[in-house]
């Protein structure tokens, strides 16, 4: 083994995992990371790895039949067969036989994101991981601390950073506003994702699973910072017509600090024949103008007789024709992981520690005040919903201070409740 090469195992091969993340690990398997770093304005460090070899050694799943299909597709593209490990934890597995590895990429479901960061962490394995990093700020904190005392990365797939339009507005157009006013994110999801791909819908919600996209969005880049909360869910669909009891649907209100208001819109139960694979927008009003991004409608329309109309969005990730008949992937679904990729090169290659790369891509310190968010959005989504069956008014809130999330209900004879107590 040289000392070019970087060492990869991945866990998780779902409906992301099988795609973005996979078509990502199978371009870098092939032609390394320096073709792609232009996208992420890193291009003057493409000459750093231009013989940097990346290999990818195990992908990990619940069961063997899909473990061994993951690595027999690995195979198909890049003419490597890793080893496939299979259970309930196959990360462990994956790090006993490989203690070479240098990073781990977790692809698993979001309940399932604590458990193989923090096994890695703890045996000095870099992290690539799907967004959300974690469910409460107990787990982030652990998380950080062990990245930071052993100077790791933790990188968080969070595309929306990445998108183009998204780049105009927030490093540019909000300039322009004014002082933001109030704003509001949509990311409705196809009820196949909730029925039939994700067997764990019940152990999550629509905003958890999507409306993290818009919270990293919006407190990345207007440096946002929680003051109160208030959410409400709807039961209806999933658990009459499919046996689940998970949310349809979640509104959450957030204001911050700076008065902002943004209100989070998610849901997971898009009929199949909506036009396209997701709905999504978002808008922000300033105190001088307003600007709206529709996320799904990008401008690619088509329809056919008996199948109705569909819209593309081509810039997220697509397939480009190579010469030989196969194809590379492109697209801002894939320049989040790229980028997190890159800061493990600089680790492992260039010298350069964690800490002096911090802040400066989707890492574990910028997922605490997110991670606040769905924390306090989860408990008081639980609570109203209580509240609303028993046929109590859904009046739960949240409050953020440097004591921590404090929960506000009125149908409870203590009237408040500390849901974490440590300055956010």
């Amino acid at each position: 083994m040289t000392k070019k090469n970087l060492v990869m195992a991945q866990v998780g091969y779902g409906m992301f995992g099988s795609d973005v993340v996979a078509g990502t690990l199978w371009d870098l398997q092939r032609n390394g990371v320096s073709p792609y770093l232009d996208r992420v304005g890193l291009d003057d460090r493409a000459r750093h790895y231009e013989d940097v070899r990346f290999e990818l050694r195990a992908i990990g799943t619940r069961t063997a039949d899909t473990a061994r299909r993951a690595c027999e597709m690995n195979r198909r593209e890049t003419n490597y067969l890793p080893t496939p490990f299979w259970g309930d934890a196959p990360w462990t597995d994956i790090l006993d036989r490989h203690p070479e590895l240098d990073l781990l990429v977790v692809a698993t479901p979001d309940h399932l994101h604590t458990a193989p960061i923090l096994e890695a962490l703890q045996r000095g394995v870099h992290i690539i991981t799907e967004k959300p990093m974690c469910l409460n700020l107990l787990e982030a904190d652990e998380i950080i601390r062990r990245a930071q005392e052993k100077d790791l990365i933790v990188g968080v797939d969070l595309h929306k950073r990445y998108d183009p339009d998204h780049l105009r507005i927030f490093q540019s157009l909000t300039r322009e506003l004014g002082s933001p006013l109030y704003a509001r994110g949509v990311l409705e999801e196809p009820l196949e994702v909730s029925t039939s791909i994700f067997k764990w819908a019940e152990h999550s919600d629509p905003f958890t699973y999507v409306g993290i996209h818009w919270i990293d969005l919006f407190t990345h880049y207007l440096r946002l910072r929680p003051m109160a909360l208030y959410a409400v869910g709807q039961k209806k669909r999933l658990i009459s017509l499919h046996g689940k009891n998970a949310f349809d649907a979640c509104q959450v209100l957030v204001t911050h600090t700076s008065g902002l208001t943004i209100l989070y819109e998610n849901n997971w139960i898009t009929p199949a024949d909506f036009e396209g694979p997701v709905n999504q927008e978002s808008a922000l009003v300033g105190e001088r103008g307003k600007v709206e991004s529709d996320s799904q409608y990008r401008g690619l329309r088509y329809w056919i007789e008996n199948k109705g109309s569909r819209t593309a969005n081509t810039h997220f990730f697509r397939k480009v024709m190579r010469p030989d008949g196969s194809t590379v992937s492109i697209g801002y679904g894939k320049d989040s992981l790229i980028d997190c990729i890159e800061r493990v090169c600089r680790k492992k290659f260039c010298g350069v520690s964690a800490s002096e790369m911090a802040g400066t891509y989707p890492d574990a310190p910028s997922q605490r005040i997110p991670t606040a968010i769905v924390h306090a959005a989860r408990e008081v989504l639980r609570r109203n919903d209580q509240h609303f069956q028993a046929g109590r008014s859904p009046a739960v809130t949240a409050g953020f201070s440097e004591t921590g999330i404090r929960l506000f209900d009125p149908h409870d004879p203590a009237g408040t409740t500390l849901l974490y107590s440590k300055a956010l």
